[in-house]
């Protein structure tokens, strides 16, 4: 049996030659408006036959390295020739990118843990349902853009979903490469299996991921990576005739190997760090030093590493909860 269509209105219709722009629908009926909805932007680009890219950025509100970026490309595409057909959403979950917050405003749900959503669910999951049921049925290709956020700061990378097949493995590695990020990772969830990502995976398209940046801020190195980096991969995806941006300098793969690679805060303090982003550290290595602000006269607690890795991702905040994560390191690998 048929599932019933999302209840978003494209105001676009994505067949339709050239350039154009719009908005996703999202009905939202509130005290101020009984009829309302929430007008997400969007715009289509169709060429020549060939694939088609999908590519978001805003996923949670408050990493602004892709949203800049695909507004920047957005500048472009009335003149660019394509094959294929790019579609751009800047700021997937845009009242969060409106008010600068991880999660929405008006819901409070982190749209990165909820797909694949649900038809008449709330509106963050509205979205997702439209871009699981909708959107990933369309794209060959998916790129969703991020960065650490308010209470990270991440080294730029690529994260890397590799397919099992043979021959889109060597296709989705030929990508990976073309786009040329400073770290290609293997990412290690813990079972996380609610994200944009694993959606993607079990439509059985090619996905690519990234973290640029972090703080809250655009980065402006991590906005030069994704920019240069979009522009080679949809010149290596066949998009494009030519990437406008100078060649790769190749990329450093890595890996993280299971919980042992976090580092997360065992009970309530004031965390002093004893690393910095992009340290090589060793395991049993102090990692830094949990303060009780509320009996600032005792020893504080020494954390330590558990693994030997690479800090791939540091904690914005001081002030820690139990479960916080402070640091996520990372391995030297190769392609699995």
């Amino acid at each position: 049996m048929a599932q019933p269509r999302s209840l978003i209105q494209c105001t676009i219709d994505f067949d339709s030659p050239g350039f154009r722009t719009g908005t996703l629908r999202v009905p939202y009926s509130h005290d101020r408006s009984a009829y309302g909805h929430i007008p997400i932007p969007i715009a289509v680009l169709n060429g020549s036959p060939g694939p088609t890219v999908l590519l978001t950025g805003g996923n949670h509100g408050d990493e602004f390295e892709g949203p800049i970026a695909l507004m920047k490309l957005l500048q472009d595409l009335p003149s660019l020739s394509i094959r294929g057909r790019l579609i751009v959403i800047p700021a997937l979950n845009f009242p969060a990118f409106l008010k600068g917050a991880r999660t929405s405003p008006i819901d409070g749900c982190n749209l990165n843990r909820i797909f694949p959503g649900k038809r008449n669910g709330s509106v963050s999951e509205m979205i997702a349902h439209y871009v699981d049921s909708e959107l990933f049925p369309l794209a060959d290709i998916v790129v969703d853009l991020h960065a650490g956020g308010a209470s990270f700061d991440h080294m730029p990378m690529v994260l890397a979903a590799l397919p099992e097949d043979s021959r889109r493995h060597d296709e989705y590695i030929r990508l990976i490469d073309a786009f040329g990020a400073p770290h290609t990772m293997l990412m290690d969830l813990l079972g996380e299996d609610r994200t944009y990502g694993a959606a993607v995976e079990r439509h059985g398209k090619l996905f690519v991921c990234g973290e640029f940046g972090g703080f809250g801020t655009c980065n402006v190195d991590g906005l030069r990576i994704v920019e240069h980096g979009l522009a080679r991969l949809l010149h290596a995806a066949g998009v494009t005739d030519a990437a406008s941006a100078p060649d790769s300098r190749g990329t450093r793969l890595i890996r993280v190997d299971g919980a042992r690679h976090y580092l997360f805060a065992p009970e309530h303090g004031v965390f002093e760090p004893m690393f910095k982003l992009g340290d090589a550290v060793e395991a049993g290595q102090p990692a830094g030093r949990l303060f009780d602000p509320y009996a600032p006269w005792q020893a504080p607690r020494l954390l330590r590493f558990e693994s030997d890795g690479m800090v791939v991702c540091v904690r914005s905040f001081t002030g820690v909860e139990p479960g916080d994560c402070i640091a996520l390191l990372a391995r030297d690998t190769g392609w699995a």
